[in-house]
């Protein structure tokens, strides 16, 4: 990653599922799996996830925080997660913040956090305000390095100006929805902004709430909690991406799913793609993600169909 000294796995594991679709025996038999084929890179949030029944939030990291535990790999792993979403902790105020941080490393059973996200801009506080606050937590040893989830162009630019101005650590980061078939959020200002700066981009919704698999077809029927969203691609841009990701997955005998995420891969300032697994046998083509190169006519193919 430009700007640290993280050495990110090419895949990010994406904690959303742990303590929601998957159990804790399930999630760490998929952390099992992707830290056993070189993966390092773990995204989640103190929100996760507060949406299932019965949850309350910080679900996904008290499972990663007891899986690391009972491993013995924290100094192996580079954790990321997130503040501002979290039901009761809204928000990037400097108490927000303070208070949200030592839950999570509770949760996580951990000194400090790699990479802690502003999992949304707050306009209802002084962004310098949140970037001091942030600031502190990078002093004090808390947190490694700060990144923003869901800016848009000027307030990242903003955030940045701010952080130089005042002499403050500064967002080295950015996580955003952006997939074959969601371009229009990143590509343009906000992508030009994150290329100018030198900024890493993770985006999360690789696979666009798993349509990008090829699971989901007209007349197909599949037991997925995901199943709604994906379903709303399924029109003729929808179609006309998984015909281009067919042909390409055929040709290289991948699945669909490995070239939409090399797709991203090849894009400018992606470092790195988070996905998530529910089970292990989910992961590996996932992770070929990592090993597979498109040309630049396959790159182009899949740009056009998305267009």
């Amino acid at each position: 990653m430009p700007h640290t000294d993280l050495d990110v796995f090419p895949l990010s594991l994406g904690g959303n599922v742990f303590g929601w679709t998957a159990n804790e025996e399930q999630s760490f038999a998929v952390l099992d799996a992707y830290a056993a084929a070189g993966g390092n890179f773990i995204d989640t949030a103190d929100m996760y996830s507060c949406w299932a029944p019965g949850n309350s939030g910080g679900e996904s990291e008290t499972i990663i925080g007891r899986w690391m535990k009972k491993r013995g790999n924290r100094n192996k792993m580079v954790i990321a997660t997130k503040v501002g979403k979290l039901p009761g902790l809204l928000g990037l105020s400097t108490k927000t913040i303070q208070r949200a941080v030592e839950g999570s490393l509770e949760r996580l059973q951990t000194d400090h956090i790699d990479l802690y996200y502003a999992h949304e801009d707050d306009r209802a506080t002084p962004l310098i305000e949140s970037l001091a606050a942030f600031n502190g937590l990078v002093r004090s040893g808390k947190v490694r390095y700060i990144a923003a989830s869901n800016y848009n162009a000027p307030r990242l630019a903003e955030a940045l100006r701010a952080c130089r101005r005042e002499g403050l650590a500064q967002y080295v980061a950015l996580q955003q929805h952006y997939n074959l078939m969601e371009r229009q959020k990143y590509e343009g200002e906000l992508q030009e902004t994150v290329a100018a700066e030198g900024l890493s981009s993770f985006p999360y919704f690789s696979l666009a709430s798993g349509f990008l698999t090829g699971k989901y077809r007209t007349g197909s029927k599949v037991d997925s909690k995901r199943a709604e969203g994906a379903g709303a691609y399924l029109n003729d841009k929808g179609r006309k991406v998984l015909g281009a990701l067919d042909e390409i997955a055929s040709t290289r005998k991948e699945a669909v799913a490995t070239i939409a995420l090399a797709w991203l891969v090849a894009q400018p300032t992606v470092v790195a793609p988070i996905a998530s697994a529910r089970t292990p046998e989910q992961l590996p083509p996932l992770l070929r993600a990592a090993d597979v190169r498109l040309t630049k006519e396959e790159v182009q193919k899949l740009s056009a169909a998305s267009a």
